[in-house]
């Protein structure tokens, strides 16, 4: 699957998933880096066909208005260090992969993911 990792969430995270076979960029390394405006991070991803992995929760909202991004999973955790956040998305790394599979919007909190499926 292929992932951008906005400016809240560490570049290790980047790592960790490029690690697990998976295609991922952090905005530190785009054009404008972590400056980024929103719109501009949610058309790279669309375009790119990546999900968008946040703790934004801006993106909900131009998620559910304008469909953009197409993919979103929004980190839930509140404050959590680093190292419980790399681990919570080891751990989960399955599941958050088949759950962008099946829906368009997930959150994950430290307990679990909650999927928003789109209604037809």
């Amino acid at each position: 699957m292929k992932f951008v990792v906005d400016a809240q969430l560490p570049l290790r995270l980047v790592r960790q998933l490029t690690a697990a076979g998976h295609e991922a960029v952090h905005t530190s390394e785009l054009a404008r880096g972590n400056r980024t405006p929103d719109a501009e991070l949610a058309a790279f991803a669309d375009e790119e066909g990546r999900a968008l992995v946040t703790k934004d929760r801006d993106f909900r909202d131009s998620h559910l208005l304008r469909r953009s991004p197409q993919r979103l999973l929004v980190v839930t955790t509140g404050n959590i260090n680093n190292s419980d956040l790399l681990s919570l998305f080891a751990d989960n790394l399955g599941s958050i992969v088949e759950a962008l599979t099946e829906a368009s919007f997930v959150e994950m909190g430290q307990t679990g993911l909650v999927l928003y499926r789109d209604r037809e």
